[in-house]
């Protein structure tokens, strides 16, 4: 039977409808992406001149930047969305109903790796945690400045991604986000009302002793099906010992996030279209735990997500951790 369902970390609330799976159409899989063309790939090895200048790159041979020989490079993104001399712009007639703030800012892209592939599923565990490593290093520079940091992996076009070369972006913002802010209230309202607990920390403990959402757990990280899950085949790493901000020392999880990765496509067929993003304390927040929520695009947003911000979940969080449990 349909159940509606809370998410524990953001309040939002999900309407589970497994048996909508066997309607006709409702099978999941994903199609293999189309390959990348290496000649005109601006973020292929030897087109370095193809993207602003680099801001920062591991080069284990050394080298001169803007040139081969880089496992992971980070460039300003060529079309930002952001601007750190982004004017005010003008004053409306009626500021009680019109507000508008200058987009400043920095907005990045990091190329993962040198690979022509689409997916982090594609490299090698240590490739990914490498990427990782300069996503949480990008991070650290713009957390001086920003009040919340904002890293994203869109893969395929049906995940956003203009690109198919797998690469992360980097979002600096002025503001923290609506969302934002209301994870960090409900932390730390459970933290009041459990005198000092992480709500997330206590999650993850109570969902390892049930273990029908767990997916796989090594010596950094779980991953499971977050209970209030989405969209199908929905992904949440999280740290074993929390810590409030993912660009902080400490274990990144990477090794568990390839695997997840690897298991969506063993499961599925292929990699599929996917939204995946970093979920890391806001300036000025203690009570946090940082994580990484992956997000298959394997279903369309309709009516009832777009007009109410009700997601309809067609695959129950515990079957899904169970398919990947044996993918």
């Amino acid at each position: 039977m349909p159940e509606v369902r809370v998410d524990p970390l953001t309040g939002l609330k999900t309407i589970v409808a497994a048996d909508r799976a066997t309607r006709p159409g409702g099978g999941l899989t994903a199609t293999p992406p189309e390959p990348i063309d290496p000649e005109a790939d601006p973020f292929a090895e030897g087109h370095e001149d193809r993207t602003p200048p680099e801001v920062f790159a591991l080069r284990p041979g050394g080298g001169p930047p803007n040139t081969p020989g880089w496992t992971v490079r980070v460039v300003p993104n060529l079309y930002p969305a952001l601007d750190p001399d982004s004017p005010p712009p003008p004053p409306e007639a009626k500021p009680d109903l019109f507000t508008a703030m200058p987009a400043r800012g920095a907005h990045e892209v990091v190329i993962n790796a040198p690979d022509p592939v689409s997916s982090l599923a594609d490299l090698q565990a240590d490739q990914v945690a490498a990427a990782m490593d300069v996503w949480r290093a990008r991070m650290r520079t713009h957390a001086e400045h920003a009040s919340y940091v904002h890293v994203i992996v869109n893969e395929r076009r049906e995940g956003g991604a203009s690109l198919p070369h797998t690469h992360a972006q980097v979002y600096a913002l002025e503001f923290v986000p609506a969302q934002v802010a209301r994870e960090r209230e409900r932390f730390g309202a459970y933290a009041q009302r459990t005198m000092g607990g992480n709500l997330l920390q206590d999650l993850v403990q109570e969902e390892v002793k049930l273990r029908r959402r767990i997916v796989a757990i090594d010596d950094e990280a779980v991953l499971m099906a977050p209970y209030g899950s989405r969209l199908p085949f929905q992904l949440m790493l999280v740290p074993r010992r929390p810590r409030a901000r993912f660009e902080d020392d400490g274990p990144t999880g990477a090794a568990l996030l390839h695997d997840g990765l690897r298991r969506l496509a063993r499961r599925l067929g292929h990699s599929p279209p996917l939204n995946l993003w970093v979920r890391t304390a806001p300036r000025g927040a203690d009570e946090f735990c940082w994580r990484i929520d992956i997000v298959p695009r394997l279903t369309h947003l309709a009516g009832l997500e777009l007009g109410t911000g009700v997601h309809l979940n067609i695959v129950a969080p515990e079957q899904a951790a169970s398919e990947l449990r044996d993918a």
